[in-house]
């Protein structure tokens, strides 16, 4: 893939290469903008606008410039995966489980969903049954809230609930209406009775606005005034509520219950002296019968491989799903009978089936169990490898689903209760990138992208998490993974020595953003040198003796051989008529510089004679004090290195509070941590800025 980026933070432009089905790596330093690669790339995908926003740069923003950030190229790119800083805030180390969705990730494999879809063709004829009959629906629903009406109570019959609040007491007041309201039982028994009292009872309000006038027809109502109040005394629309939605339920259960229970409840329903106890512990007895009615055609609708995975015995435990109504004296019904019989054959035909569904179970089971094993056996192997006292384990949870879990090697016996404020930073970031890897190969993305992911770690953690997530079967080998960062020793672990545990070889690229531009080159395993070999390439005759001599005291350095032509060549880059050397005073604690022999001076320019033949210390010194020399050397320089270092050796004598100068002087000027390296003077790793500040000084800008 060539993408074209532009007007994204500090990139106005670039072109960067992905290659397909393999891993690439882009190295630069930081300040280049690799965060901002990633972030186009994710906000053209996801077509996100407020990441598009995000990536404005500051000088477009205060401009008024309708310059928008762009990217081209990634057309092909559909779904991407990204590990950055956001995906270990959002997705791991919540309080219950260590990543998001850890059933989707771990356990619902391609194996799971194919066994799962064979126990479910299984059971498709109960499903089937049930679907098939849309009052069963209708009285499931009614029996629970038939339920709910007896409120909750450890007698089973409670004085707060509906039943109690709507017959208890009182009994059916819409049964007893008064003799001087008997008028108005069209209007209380009604179906609307509740809109009509609503409206009823604020009407009543206008009744002495104008004396015996109906407030809706305005005739005389003298004879009737004493009604229309006695309805306010007599009904209440909380009490109508209640009543209206018990009798719906009873009226509703009637065609189940038996002819025996049908006539007694309506007895009830219909008593207006309010339930004796006889009558409220009878009702009891029918919601114990329809709670286990009710309970048992749960049962038998969500059938399904979670409901059957505890069963050892699946021929002995299924056969207790079977609905007996003989066993249900107040249900036993024709109407009861004829939906019972429906399921009840339906089941059958599960269970003649009973070998099969015991056979898929058992491997579905099994699958589970062989999966749970090899996943979490091989994140504890990383995890041992990489040194981390952590094991990780995927437990059940009750409502059948799976978590993973963090125990500590010296207390298995219990989970971490929180791996993010239990973890260091770098065991979560190591972490959280293994499981980063189960999530993206779960979701098989386009695009992986892996923002600086590894920069944190120490070598042998670095090498036991490259090894991981870029080798072998379960592992980004093979993906299109683009992995930012400003790590350099990921370059040469990959690049120089792994590239032949890849398929295929990883892809180097060191880039860099100048002016606003983005450049990368390739980096392959010849460019990643010894720095013996990178310092004596760079003592070629197109270069100044200064710059030629900073490789030499650098490879000198690197060498631990400070010795007198080390000496000789400090003693010239700061700038000393004559040669000196450093003279520790171990019983005063402090060093003092010391000039060195006649005889010391012509051995160690003889050394350095060895490298530079053309050395003259007299010569090059003269030219340390001529401004303009120095400064033409500044200028013809072939690199930012170099010209760092003309840059030090001219104003090494300044004491000032130059951040730029105390940045020259304390970090660029040894780097002797780097045994491998890139050429300088090809790969520009001194960042832009600080050669800028560098520039207005010697060109006299400021």
């Amino acid at each position: 893939m060539e993408i074209i980026i532009k007007n994204c933070n500090n990139i106005e432009e670039g072109n960067i290469e992905i290659i397909e089905n393999t891993l690439n790596i882009k190295y630069g330093i930081n300040g280049t903008g690799k965060s901002s690669i990633a972030k186009s790339i994710q906000a053209q995908v996801e077509d996100d606008d407020d990441l598009w926003k995000s990536l404005i740069p500051f000088k477009h923003v205060s401009s008024g410039s309708t310059e928008k950030p762009s990217i081209e190229g990634v057309d092909s790119v559909s779904k991407i995966a990204i590990f950055n800083e956001n995906y270990t805030n959002q997705y791991v180390f919540n309080k219950s489980e260590l990543v998001e969705n850890s059933f989707e990730i771990f356990i619902k494999t391609d194996d799971y969903e194919k066994q799962l879809s064979e126990i479910e063709k299984l059971l498709e004829v109960l499903n089937q049954s049930f679907q098939s009959q849309d009052e069963l629906e209708e009285l499931m629903s009614v029996c629970g809230k038939f339920i709910e009406g007896f409120g909750k109570a450890q007698s089973g019959y409670s004085k707060a609930g509906p039943i109690e609040k709507s017959l208890g007491s009182k009994g059916n007041i819409l049964e007893d209406i008064p003799k001087e309201l008997i008028s108005y039982t069209g209007y209380l028994k009604s179906s609307d009775n509740i809109k009509w009292l609503k409206w009823q009872l604020s009407g009543e309000s206008y009744l002495n606005i104008v004396d015996n006038q109906c407030p809706y027809c305005t005739n005389t109502i003298a004879m009737q005034k004493d009604s229309i109040l006695k309805i306010k005394d007599t009904y209440d629309t909380t009490t109508i509520t209640h009543l209206n939605n018990i009798l719906k339920v009873f009226e509703t259960l009637m065609p189940y219950f038996s002819e025996i229970t049908a006539i007694k409840v309506e007895e009830i329903t219909k008593n207006v002296s309010g339930m004796n106890d006889a009558q409220k512990n009878y009702l009891v007895e029918i919601k114990e019968q329809i709670s286990t009615f009710l309970a048992q055609l749960n049962k038998l609708k969500n059938l399904n491989f979670y409901s059957l995975k505890s069963i050892d015995k699946l021929s002995d435990e299924l056969s207790n799903y079977k609905i007996d109504l003989g066993l249900y004296s107040h249900i036993n019904s024709t109407k009861t009978k004829e939906k019972i019989y429906k399921i009840n054959a339906s089941f059958d035909q599960v269970l003649g089936n009973i070998g099969k569904l015991q056979r898929a179970v058992a491997i579905q089971k099994n699958n589970i169990k062989k999966t749970i094993e090899n996943q979490t056996e091989d994140i504890n192997n990383f995890l041992f490898e990489a040194g981390y006292k952590y094991k990780v384990f995927i437990v059940e949870t009750p409502n059948n689903n799976y978590q993973l879990v963090l125990k500590h090697i010296d207390a298995l016996e219990k989970e971490v209760d929180s791996a993010k404020s239990s973890l260091s930073f770098g065991e979560r970031n190591a972490l959280a990138l293994i499981l980063f890897m189960y999530g993206a190969l779960k979701d098989n993305p386009d695009l992986i992208i892996l923002d600086d992911p590894i920069s944190s770690f120490d070598g042998n953690k670095k090498f036991a998490i490259i090894n991981r997530i870029f080798r072998g079967k379960n592992s980004f080998q093979g993906k299109t993974v683009l992995l930012l960062t400003h790590e350099f020793n990921t370059v040469i672990d990959v690049i120089y020595n792994l590239p032949r545990y890849f398929t295929p070889i990883p892809k180097a690229f060191f880039v860099t953003t100048k002016s606003g531009q983005l450049e990368e080159s390739a980096i392959t395993k010849e460019d990643i040198q010894l720095f013996k070999k990178i310092a004596l390439s760079n003592m070629g005759d197109n270069i100044n003796m200064l710059n030629k001599l900073v490789y030499l005291r650098r490879l000198l350095e690197v060498e631990g051989n400070k010795n007198l032509a080390w000496n000789i060549i400090s003693s010239l880059f700061h700038k000393r008529d004559k040669p000196t050397k450093k003279i520790y005073d171990t019983i005063n604690n402090k060093s003092t510089e010391e000039y060195l022999s006649q005889e010391e001076i012509e051995k160690g320019e003889s050394e350095i004679k060895e490298y530079l033949p053309g050395f003259d210390y007299n010569e090059i010194y003269e030219n340390t004090q001529d401004k303009e020399i120095m400064k033409q050397k500044y200028i013809n320089s072939l690199s930012n290195y170099e010209k760092l270092h003309i840059y030090r050796i001219m104003y090494n004598d300044k004491r000032d509070s130059s951040v730029i100068r105390k940045f020259v002087n304390e970090t660029f000027h040894i780097e002797n941590d780097s045994i491998f390296q890139l050429d300088p003077n090809r790969y520009d790793t001194v960042p832009q800025y600080v050669i800028d500040e560098c520039d207005k000084v010697v060109l006299g800008e400021q």
